[in-house]
Formats: C-alpha cells, structure tokens, sequence
C-alpha cells in the first residue's frame, strides 16, 4: 500500500470509530486525544480496528507511534512493508 492508501485508510477507520469527525478537516499533526479528543477507549477501538484492517497487532507500549495521522501512517507503512526478498 502507498502511504496515501494507508492515510485513506486510517482516515476511514478513524472517522468510524468517531463518527462525529470530518476526515477532510483532520491534520496530519492533530494528536487524536489532545486535538481530536478521542478518549482511551476511541483509540482502543481504533486499534482494534487498525488491526482487523492492516493484519497490524499495536501493542499499548506503540500507542505513541499512531498518536497523529502522520505517524500512525508511517507506523503501518513500516509495519506492513514487505521485508526484502519476499517478492510481491
């Protein structure tokens, strides 16, 4: 997946689990409790979520790696990278 198809993604996993959010108004930088004002269980939803979409298990300890949209895309584009020599 490009990075724009993960942002989309996110974006769309993002805006179920707060619907109350507009995907177009959303920043890369906005942090998803300080800005978007997820509670603790929005974000478990959207890791639960996350992981049913991407095959991503996010431990807690990674929690801080998706706190914006921008990391979380740089965080799954790492996690579901090809490792070299697998093909694809």
């Amino acid at each position: 997946m490009t990075h724009d198809e993960i942002r989309r993604a996110f974006l769309e996993e993002l805006t179920h689990v707060a619907p109350d959010l507009d995907a177009a108004t959303i920043g890369g930088g906005d942090h998803l409790q300080d800005d978007l004002e997820l509670d603790s269980m929005d974000i478990l939803n959207l890791v639960i979520a996350l992981n049913a979409r991407f095959g991503v298990a996010i431990p807690e300890a990674d929690y801080r790696r998706i706190a914006t949209p921008d990391l979380a895309v740089a965080y799954l584009a790492e996690k579901t990278a090809k490792p070299a020599g697998t093909g694809g």
